[in-house]
C-alpha cells in the first residue's frame, strides 16, 4: 500500500453536535469524506479513526475501514496527527505516503485530492496542504496592513496570489510525519482548490451555507430508488394557473414529463402523484400519465408513511420531489429528498438534489432520466423463450403505456359520427375530453377505392338532399384541412387522435398527419395489403377482431407481428346484444396472441364494457355522439356525453377497486379491528 487516507471524526464536536453525522446532500458528511477517497485514483485505502459507534457504522457502510480511537486522543484538545500516527500503529503499516482528510470539508474532489498526491509521490514536496486562492487584503484590528501597503494599493492583477488554507486534506510523507510529529516539515506546497470547494464547516452557519450548495456543486449521479413521488403544482406545472370566464383552470405541463414517467413505469419503478389541491385539473393530468394521485391532503407526510407502508418501499429507496414548504414533512419521510431549482429555499436546502429544469419545463423528466439511469436493463430473453412466452406488452402510445398494469385507455371514437361537420367534430372532442378520455378515434377512406362500384351510383337520401352513395361519401370524409385543425384542437385539449385506414392511401394520409397510432377496423382483418402498408410505418397497431375467426386473425398476426400489437375484442353487431358478446374472449386472445387485449364495444349501456374492464381489458373504444336519434348509421349504437363520462368513472373506480391482489390489513380496517376483533384460542 503506497497511499493511506485517513479521515479523524469523533463523537464530539463544540460548533455542531455530531457534526460529522450531519446530512449534506442526503449523506452524512463523513460518508462524503470517505467517497472522495475512494473515487480518488492514487488513494490505495480509507480508515476512519472515531470514538462514536454511529460514526464507525456509517464510515463502514461507506467503505471505510474503522478503527476505534481511544478516549485520550478523542478530546477537543487532541491534535489531528495523534489520530492519524494512532490509526497507522493500529493497522501495522507505514504506506509512503498518508493523506488527512478532514469530514468537515464537504465539497473535497477526488481529482484535487490525487494531484496532492501525485507531488509527493514525484519528489516535488514533502507536505501538501489544500488552499484557497486569494487577493484578499488583510487587516491588523488597528488598522495595519498585514499583507500589503496601504499607501501603495495595488491592482489585483499586479499582485501574485496567496493561499489560504482551507482544510480540507494534507499530504505527507509517512517518514517524516513520524520524524517531525507533525503535518508541515520539508519541502511545503500548496494544492489550489476552487471558491466553491473551500469551505469548512465550523459553525451552524457554515453547515447551513453548505446545505445550500450542495444540490448545486454535487455532481449528478443516478438516483437509485424503487419509487418516485411528486408534488404537483410547482413541478409538472410552473406553480401558475389559468382561469377562464367559466372559472374553470388550465395549467401549462411538459411533453416530456409524459415520456419520463412511461420510462419510469416500464423499468418498474413505482410513480404517485400527491397533493393538498382537490382540482380536476391534478386528476386529469394523473389520469393522462397513467399514475395514481391522491388528492386533497391535509397532510401528506402521513398520508404517505401509509402508502409506504401499504407497498411494502423502503423510505430508503424512495424519491419525493417538491418545490414548497408542505412539501418538507414527506422529503424528510425519504432517502432522496428533491427540489425544483425555484423551490423555497427551505425546501432546496433540505433536498438531496436540486433539479437543474423548473416545474412544468421537464423537472419531472429530468427526475425520470437520472432514476431510469440507474435501474438494470433487462436481459433479453433467450430465443426459444421468446417463441413460448406471452409479452402481454405494455405498449407505448405517445407518452402513455398501454397494457397490464397501467390504467385503461379510454377512446372516444368519433368515426364518422362528426356527419362531415368540423364544428361538430370539435363538441365530441370537448365530449371526450370531459369525459376523461386518453384518445379520441376517426375513421379514414378514399372513397373512390373504397365504395363498391355497384354501390357508387345508388341515390341516397341525406340531410343535404338527394345524392349518390359515393357522392355521400365523399361528402362526409374530412381532408387535411380539416384534420389539421382537428389535431391542433386534440393537442389543446390533450387528447390523442388516430383514426382506422380503410385503404392504402390512407395510411399515407395519416402517416403525413404524424398519428401516433394505426387502427385495423374489424372490416379490414382480412385486407393483407393494407395491414403490409400499416406494419411498415412501425407504429403501434390496434387490430379489432369483429366478424372474424382465429385463423384470419393468426394471418393478420403474422402480417403486424407482437411488438406493437394491442387486440380489441370485438363482435360487430351494431347495437350489440348481451349474448353475444363473448366476453370471455379477451382472455383467449391474451393467452393465444400474448399481446394486451382491449375491448371495441357496440352495446346500449356501460355494462359489458365494465365488464370487459374486470376481465382484464387494458383499452375501452366506444362510438360517442350528441344524441342517438341524430341523423347516421353508428348513432344508435353510440354513448351520449353523459353515458360517456359515467363510463370512465366507473372504470376508474374499478382500477382501484381491483387493487393488486396481496391480501394485506388496510389502514382503514385498523380501528375496526381493534374494536372488533375478538381473538380465541
Amino acid at each position: 500500500m503506497r497511499v493511506l487516507a485517513v479521515v479523524p471524526a469523533r463523537g464530539g464536536s463544540a460548533g455542531v453536535p455530531l457534526k460529522n453525522l450531519a446530512l449534506v446532500g442526503g449523506v452524512p458528511l463523513v460518508s462524503r469524506a470517505v467517497r472522495a477517497c475512494l473515487r480518488a485514483e492514487l488513494v490505495d485505502q480509507v480508515v476512519v479513526s472515531t470514538d462514536h459507534d454511529g460514526i464507525a457504522e456509517t464510515a463502514r457502510e461507506a467503505g471505510a475501514i474503522v478503527v476505534e480511537r481511544p478516549t485520550e486522543l478523542s478530546g477537543a484538545t487532541a491534535s489531528s496527527e495523534s489520530a492519524v500516527l494512532h490509526a497507522l500503529d493500529a493497522l501495522g503499516e507505514d504506506p509512503e505516503v498518508v493523506v488527512l482528510v478532514q469530514a468537515t470539508s464537504a465539497f473535497i474532489d477526488p481529482d484535487d485530492l490525487s494531484a496532492a498526491v501525485r507531488k509527493v509521490l514525484d519528489g516535488e514536496a514533502d507536505s501538501v496542504v489544500s488552499g484557497l486562492p486569494t487577493h484578499e487584503f488583510l487587516w491588523t484590528a488597528t488598522g495595519g496592513g498585514i499583507n500589503h501597503d496601504p499607501a501603495v494599493r495595488q491592482r489585483r492583477q499586479d499582485r501574485a496570489p496567496e493561499f489560504r488554507e482551507n482544510g480540507a486534506f494534507y499530504v505527507m510523507r509517512t517518514a517524516g510525519l513520524r520524524e517531525h510529529g507533525h503535518r508541515f516539515f520539508g519541502e511545503i506546497a500548496v494544492q489550489p482548490v476552487p471558491t466553491k470547494h473551500a469551505i469548512e464547516i465550523d459553525n451552524p452557519e457554515d453547515l447551513e451555507l453548505v446545505r445550500a450548495l450542495a444540490p448545486f456543486i454535487d455532481t449528478p449521479e443516478p438516483i437509485d430508488v424503487d419509487a418516485v413521488i411528486t408534488d404537483f403544482d410547482g413541478v409538472h406545472t410552473d406553480d401558475r394557473a389559468y382561469v377562464d370566464s367559466d372559472g374553470r383552470e388550465m395549467v401549462l405541463v411538459n411533453r416530456s414529463d409524459g415520456m419520463g414517467v412511461a420510462l419510469l413505469k416500464r423499468s418498474g419503478v413505482k410513480v404517485l402523484v400527491m397533493s393538498t389541491e382537490q382540482n380536476p385539473v391534478v386528476a386529469a393530468r394523473a389520469r393522462k400519465l397513467g399514475v395514481p394521485v391522491l388528492q386533497g391532503l391535509a397532510d401528506k407526510r402521513t398520508v404517505l408513511r401509509d402508502w409506504l407502508s401499504i407497498e411494502g418501499l423502503d423510505p430508503a429507496r424512495v424519491a419525493y420531489v417538491g418545490n414548497d414548504v408542505n412539501d418538507l414533512g414527506p422529503m424528510a419521510e425519504v432517502g432522496w429528498p428533491v427540489a425544483t431549482p425555484d423551490a423555497h429555499p427551505r425546501v432546496r436546502a433540505a433536498a438531496r438534489v436540486v433539479l437543474t429544469r423548473p416545474g412544468g419545463s421537464g423537472a419531472v423528466r429530468e427526475l425520470c432520466d437520472r432514476v431510469v439511469a440507474a435501474r438494470p436493463e433487462l436481459p433479453a430473453p433467450p430465443a426459444s423463450e421468446v417463441r413460448t412466452r406471452p409479452r402481454l406488452g405494455p405498449v407505448a402510445i405517445g407518452e402513455v403505456m398501454v397494457g397490464h398494469g397501467e390504467p385503461v385507455y379510454v377512446i372516444g371514437e368519433i368515426g364518422i359520427n362528426h356527419n362531415g361537420d368540423l364544428d361538430l367534430a370539435r363538441q365530441l372532442i370537448d365530449v371526450a375530453a370531459d369525459a376523461g378520455c386518453q384518445a379520441v378515434k376517426f375513421q379514414k377512406r378514399t372513397p373512390a377505392i373504397c365504395v363498391p362500384e355497384e354501390q357508387k351510383g345508388q341515390i341516397r337520401q341525406t340531410p343535404w338532399g338527394e345524392m349518390t352513395y359515393l357522392e355521400y361519401k365523399e361528402r362526409t370524409e374530412f381532408g387535411r384541412d380539416e384534420y389539421r385543425q382537428i389535431a391542433k384542437y386534440c393537442d389543446e385539449r390533450g387528447l390523442h387522435w388516430f383514426a382506422s385506414p380503410w385503404d392504402v392511401p390512407s395510411v399515407e394520409f395519416l402517416e403525413e398527419m404524424d398519428v401516433l397510432v394505426h387502427k385495423v377496423a374489424s372490416a379490414s382483418v382480412a385486407d393483407h395489403e393494407l395491414l403490409r402498408a400499416l406494419a411498415a410505418t412501425g407504429k403501434p397497431i390496434m387490430l379489432s377482431t369483429g366478424m372474424s375467426t382465429l385463423s384470419e386473425i393468426d394471418a393478420a398476426v403474422e402480417i403486424l407481428g407482437t411488438e406493437k400489437l394491442i387486440m380489441m375484442h370485438a363482435t360487430s353487431t351494431y347495437p350489440l346484444p348481451p349474448e353475444e358478446a363473448n366476453l370471455r374472449t379477451i382472455t383467449t386472445l391474451k393467452e393465444r396472441y400474448g399481446v394486451p387485449v382491449g375491448y371495441s364495444g357496440h352495446e346500449r349501456g356501460l355494462q359489458i364494457s365494465l365488464a370487459a374492464v374486470t376481465l382484464g381489458a387494458v383499452c375501452v373504444e366506444r362510438h360517442i355522439t350528441l344524441d342517438r336519434t341524430m341523423w347516421g348509421s353508428d348513432h344508435a349504437a353510440s354513448l351520449e356525453p353523459s353515458g360517456l363520462e359515467h363510463l370512465v368513472r366507473d372504470i376508474r373506480i374499478i382500477e382501484q377497486a381491483m387493487g393488486d391482489g396481496v391480501k394485506r390489513v388496510f389502514p382503514g380496517e385498523e380501528a375496526p379491528k381493534a374494536r372488533l376483533r375478538r381473538v380465541t384460542v
